[in-house]
């Protein structure tokens, strides 16, 4: 291999500490082997790098891709689908530093890693990680710069310097192009991320769903009040709405098994001014949106179901801004038809007879169905129930009835079950509703920050004369949930976060670890809202507003403005910056020198070196040649070994140019 081919050291090395930083945000969701085959090629590729192994031949490398994809198979029993995809990318990509030879192959290693570090925003596009990539792409620019380079130490930082100022360079033209170039739709589908498990509320239920996603500390969504914020105990944040309960479980109903007279929302009557607030939904792998009673929205392709939830035809798989207005004192009281009435009465007439007995007594002690929803709210009151994090496990069969009449321990999901049977039982229209409650308000920037810990279920019940009424048995129970939170509704027994040890949260009562999370929390929001919120939607508003009227001919026009300009201020930094670089000292005092002979009557003469010069110069006063001599050789040995001492140079500089003025140029 020609030496002009050969990879220099220094580039070597920061390839593999940028392959090493590629597969580190990825490590949670790739199996392990995935990672000892990167720590194993890369070992390989130094020891070959060293000469005491050599790099694998042909059959081998074949022999390698094979297990690789065996492997990702194995691991994740396909490899179609995101996560096996991109396990797959990257496994192929810690191989390819096995075959790497010449500057060539880096190319191809660098242009991939490039591709691969965007392959992280496929799954989250938090601000940590936007930090963290720019700080990979800063290095795979510099391993970029090095291959160019000839080989030098291993300490020298030039190249990341180099790589810092071009990346800079490119700030300007990379916000020309996220404002103005078109918002394009994909050209083709991204698998879904079929291997990543579902977030946050699910559209079934069974005891201890609720409970389980409620030991999370995770943002669930952000939410933004124009206006005063309603209290906590009043944020209902409804999402899912389950009124088929088979085997135990509560579900929403199909699409397909709703008749079509009763697929669309019913007409609200809505009065007074309503809550206004946008919504940021992190990714949940699920189709509804969280809203408060009784809700629109303007954002294009959401729809409203029949049962008043917001639904996206679109799963939700990256962070989702939306507009809400919501009016909770409306009335939804349009009637109830036969179909929808028969849906949410259905109970097996066999399960949990003790509570169907139960519901059956209080109802005939009770004067209307409203006095009968009192009547079991109060019996929850009164009676030994205990509201737990740590609830037992309950049996398949006549579910409720253990848990009425023997654990009586038991979380949201628990209450809103048992309330959903009891109700049901006497022919009282009743489902379950899923989302969370309540949330917390961020001083800094005034938005509420849902978290999954506030996961909850509640009931609605169909009232004649007051339609839909929403009905919280949690409420009975543990009033402190409702009021002031999870957290200190089950101080007592000590289960909040218990599984997150590490997580800010646990930690609120330090005020500076509480401050900081709350700021990252307010940038968060503004990254959310500016960058990862600015969609089509959001473009065309801002060129609408630039431009006024929108045209194709003006918005190409403002698009190439803008670049050409950019360019050009760039343009300008860098040829500006393209000057001749200053002279050392002692060579500005050389050039001193020949210039006052120059000036003297000698001739310049090109190609002739200083010490010619001198000699010329003696010949022409030879009177002066051992001044001459000597003050060349001064010149000369503090070019060539200058002082270290910056104080012994300006000295010696001071006196070598009282030397230059000093000679006398006659014969």
């Amino acid at each position: 291999m020609k030496q002009s081919e050969q990879l220099p050291r220094p580039a070597l090395l920061w390839i593999i500490v940028a392959q090493a930083l590629l597969l580190f945000p990825h490590l949670p969701r790739l199996p392990i082997w995935v990672a000892v085959v990167y720590l194993l090629a890369f070992v390989w590729r130094v020891q070959a790098f060293r000469g005491r192994v050599e790099l694998p031949g042909r059959w081998l490398k074949v022999v390698l891709s094979i297990a690789a994809a065996g492997g990702i198979v194995l691991s994740f029993g396909s490899l179609l689908g995101m996560e096996p995809m991109v396990a797959f990318l990257l496994t192929a990509f810690a191989l390819k530093l096995t075959e790497m030879r010449s500057r060539k192959d880096a190319y191809v290693v660098i242009f991939l890693g490039y591709f691969v570090c965007l392959t992280e925003f496929l799954f989250t596009q938090d601000l940590l990680i936007v930090a963290y990539s720019i700080a990979l792409v800063w290095i795979l620019t510099t391993a970029l710069v090095s291959v160019h380079r000839p080989a030098g130490r291993l300490r020298d930082l030039q190249p990341l310097r180099t790589s810092g100022l071009m990346l800079v360079q490119a700030v300007p033209l990379m916000l020309v192009l996220f404002f103005l170039f078109p918002r394009i739709g994909p050209l083709w589908s991204v698998p879904l991320k079929s291997h990543t498990a579902q977030t946050g509320m699910s559209d079934r239920l069974r005891p201890g769903d609720v409970s389980s996603l409620s030991q999370s500390a995770d943002v669930a969504f952000r939410a933004e009040f124009e206006g005063d914020i309603p209290p906590a105990s009043e944020l209902y944040w409804r999402g899912v709405v389950m009124s088929a309960l088979d085997d135990g479980t509560w579900r929403t109903l199909r699409y397909f098994e709703i008749p079509a007279n009763d697929r669309r929302a019913p007409s609200v009557v809505t009065e007074g001014e309503p809550l206004r607030y946008s919504i940021i939904m992190e990714p949940t792998q699920q189709n509804w949106l969280f809203a408060l009673r009784y809700a629109r929205t303007a954002k294009p392709g959401v729809m409203e179901l029949n049962d008043y939830r917001l639904y996206s035809p679109v799963i939700i798989e990256n962070e989702y801004q939306y507009a809400v207005q919501s009016w909770p004192d409306a009335s939804m009281n349009q009637g109830i038809s036969d179909w929808r009435r028969s849906v949410e009465t259905a109970l097996s007439p066999t399960e949990n007879p003790q509570t169907r007995s139960l519901a059956q007594t209080l109802y005939e002690q009770a004067e209307s169905p409203e006095s009968f929803v009192d009547s079991v709210l109060d019996y929850f009151a009164r009676e030994a129930f205990f509201y737990t994090l740590q609830p037992p496990l309950l049996g398949d069969d006549d579910t409720m009835d253990e848990f009425l009449f023997s654990s009586r321990r038991g979380f949201c999901e628990h209450y809103a079950y048992a309330f959903a049977v009891m109700m049901r039982s006497v022919g009282i229209p009743t489902r379950i509703v899923g989302g969370y409650l309540g949330g917390e308000v961020n001083p800094v920037n005034r938005t509420v920050i849902v978290h999954q810990f506030d996961a909850h279920a509640w009931n609605e019940v169909w009232l004649e004369g007051r339609g839909w009424v929403r009905v919280d048995p949690t409420a009975a129970v543990s009033p402190d949930r409702i009021l002031y939170g999870l957290e200190r509704a089950v101080a007592a027994e000590g289960s909040f976060l218990l599984d997150s040890p590490l997580s800010p949260l646990r930690y609120r009562g330090v005020n500076w670890v509480n401050s900081l999370r709350l700021r990252y929390d307010a940038l968060t929001y503004r990254w959310q809202s500016w960058v990862t919120g600015f969609d089509g939607q959001a473009q065309f508003d801002l060129l609408r507003g630039v431009l006024g009227e929108i045209s194709v001919s003006r918005s190409l026009g403002m698009l190439l403005g803008a670049g050409v300009l950019t360019m050009a201020v760039v343009s300008l930094f860098l040829f500006s910056g393209n000057r001749p670089a200053p002279r050392p000292m002692f060579e500005a005092e050389l050039l001193r020198f020949q210039r006052a002979l120059w000036r003297r009557g000698l001739k310049q003469v090109p190609g002739e070196t200083p010490a010619q010069l001198t000699e010329r110069a003696v010949e022409r006063w030879p009177r002066q040649a051992e001044a001459l001599r000597s003050l060349y050789r001064a010149l000369a040995l503090s070019v060539y070994s200058p002082s270290a001492d910056s104080q012994d140079s300006n000295r010696l500089r001071r006196e070598l140019r009282k030397r230059i003025r000093g000679i006398q140029f006659s014969l």
